[in-house]
């Protein structure tokens, strides 16, 4: 072959690699962030990198465009392997337009996607992208319109990971929301459907694009957001971590790293002495999981939002479950509606992607109020039923300590369809708590009595012996066993070797309807 074409195809790409070009690369840097190329670099094993339609131009024909060019068109794709696995990737590229996308942009990051789809591996999207490319029109809403369409058809095939390392606009940010899990890069990174200054136009509210779209707005307040990274680089380990928990599509199973596993598993003495006595003191939940997992290695989703659940991953025995578990550092690790909605999609998604559920209780109940019942709490705690009953993984429940009303079934009691549930010497099973229920059952004779606060005490007294143990329960075939703490790893990693082989046929149907 002539010298000059391959001279030509080597020229074309690195001038292509240098995106919107040196200053507009120089400009980047000086903000702070990496580009498209250098997080894909972070996040990829060196040299695996393939990409496609790195050639790829808009067809000139759209409204003040003429015969500009936008290099790459504005986001970089291809495959590559992250510990050895393969991924699919787009990333968007500030430099050129500010990451606009066009149709043709569009079709790249399509593209990816639909591979992602036929050879079964996660997709990652990194977002830095002004929107859409209003020269383009209705032509950039329809690459707007295959990307979404694609996001639902990956949807519980593949896993799907957004990354938010720079602005994510308008109708860009569904896109992210329709992923499982997102992560945003702080001070870099925001999002929002409408700007700071459409709203102050329309509603006179004045608010920064940080404080309206940034980090601490969408892991405390809105719960959009599932991890918050304190630079590009941060950012990049996050994905990497999170990858490393996941099968690549719904037909493989979780990963597993026997060397990841510190020792054999045996009795965790500690796990004795993490309960107090008084039923009332709170204490820390996450000591439990780590103590019960492999190297406490535990990577916990949304931990800022709606802080009462706690959701994440862990391993045990090098292999991958999915934890929940009731906080009673925050508010008693009540369930209320954002906490119902926290748990209920992590749950869908360990099911969609056959990782084993572990569940820690210690629930006193759902949150009452007013506004908690105008919110929908009704429908909201519906959802944690609806995901743990359509669940077919190995569900496995541990009651720590409170387990009250329908709340209990809320986190998969046995009658939700836990495979094993077993409880702590210190659980408390029952309807209600010990002090509601006396008030209601034994109003009138409290009342009726000489000594009303005496005889509350005792009713009360009586009610806790009676019922706050988990004995009841247990007689009744609602517990499988009662064990030791210490024991609870062993437990519940004979547990996962047992069930490894379960298979649950459920009625056939298009797909169950979720009380959203």
């Amino acid at each position: 072959m002539a010298e000059s074409k391959i001279d030509r195809l080597l020229n074309e790409r690195e001038r292509l690699y240098l995106g919107g070009g040196e200053a507009r690369i120089e400009k980047h840097h000086a903000s702070g962030k990496l580009t498209a190329r250098e997080r894909l670099a972070l996040l990829l094993d060196e040299e695996t990198f393939q990409e496609t339609h790195l050639f790829m131009r808009h067809r000139c024909r759209h409204f003040g465009m003429g015969d500009k060019e936008f290099p790459g068109e504005g986001v970089v794709t291809g495959c590559g392997l992250v510990d050895g696995r393969p991924i699919y990737v787009a990333s968007q590229d500030f430099t050129v337009a500010g990451g606009a996308v066009g149709e043709a942009t569009a079709h790249k990051i399509q593209a990816a996607m639909d591979d992602a789809l036929k050879t079964g591996d996660p997709f990652v999207f990194i977002n830095d992208s002004g929107g859409a490319r209003i020269q383009e029109g209705v032509d950039s809403l329809a690459g707007y319109g295959g990307i979404f369409y694609r996001n639902v058809l990956l949807s519980g095939v593949v896993p799907q990971i957004s990354i938010i390392a720079g602005p994510c606009a308008g109708g860009a940010a569904y896109s992210p929301a329709l992923t499982d899990f997102i992560i945003q890069v702080r001070s870099e990174g925001q999002m929002f459907i409408t700007g700071p200054s459409i709203i102050k136009q329309v509603t006179g509210e004045d608010v920064t694009a940080e404080d309206l779209g940034g980090v601490y707005s969408h892991t405390h307040y809105s719960g959009v957001v599932h991890f918050e990274a304190d630079d590009g680089p941060h950012a990049m380990e996050i994905a990497q971590r999170l990858l490393s928990f996941l099968p690549s599509n719904n037909t493989d199973e979780p990963p597993v790293y026997p060397e990841m596993q510190e020792e054999a598993v045996g009795p965790v003495e500690e796990l004795n002495d993490c309960v107090p006595e008084d039923s009332r003191q709170p204490y820390d939940m996450h000591r439990i999981i780590q103590l019960t997992v492999d190297n406490a290695d535990f990577m916990e989703v949304q931990e800022h939002w709606a802080p009462n659940i706690i959701v994440g991953f862990a391993r045990i025995e090098g292999a991958t479950v999915g934890v929940v578990a009731n906080n009673p550092m925050h508010k008693a690790g009540v369930l209320d509606i954002d906490s119902s909605d926290k748990s209920a999609k992590f749950i869908r998604f360990c099911n969609a992607f056959n990782i084993p559920l572990l569940t820690f209780v210690d629930v006193p109940g759902f949150l009452p109020g007013v506004q908690q019942e105008y919110g929908g709490i009704i429908r909201h705690g519906a959802k944690m039923l609806f995901a743990y009953g359509s669940a077919t993984v190995p569900k496995i429940t541990i009651i720590v300590r409170k387990a009250y009303g329908g709340a209990y079934l809320a986190m998969c009691g046995k009658d939700m369809g836990a495979d094993r549930c077993s409880a702590w010497p210190s659980a408390e099973i029952a309807v209600m708590g010990a002090e509601g229920a006396v008030n209601l059952l034994y109003r009138r004779e409290i009342a009726g009595a000489d000594d009303p606060d005496a005889e509350r005490a005792r009713r009360i007294q009586e009610y806790t012996e009676t019922f706050a143990n988990p004995y009841v329960a247990a007689g009744r075939g609602m517990l499988d066993d009662i064990i030791e703490p210490a024991e609870t790893r062993v437990y519940v990693a004979q547990s996962l070797q047992l069930l490894k082989a379960k298979r649950e046929i459920r009625p056939q149907k298009k797909h169950g309807l979720i009380p959203l």
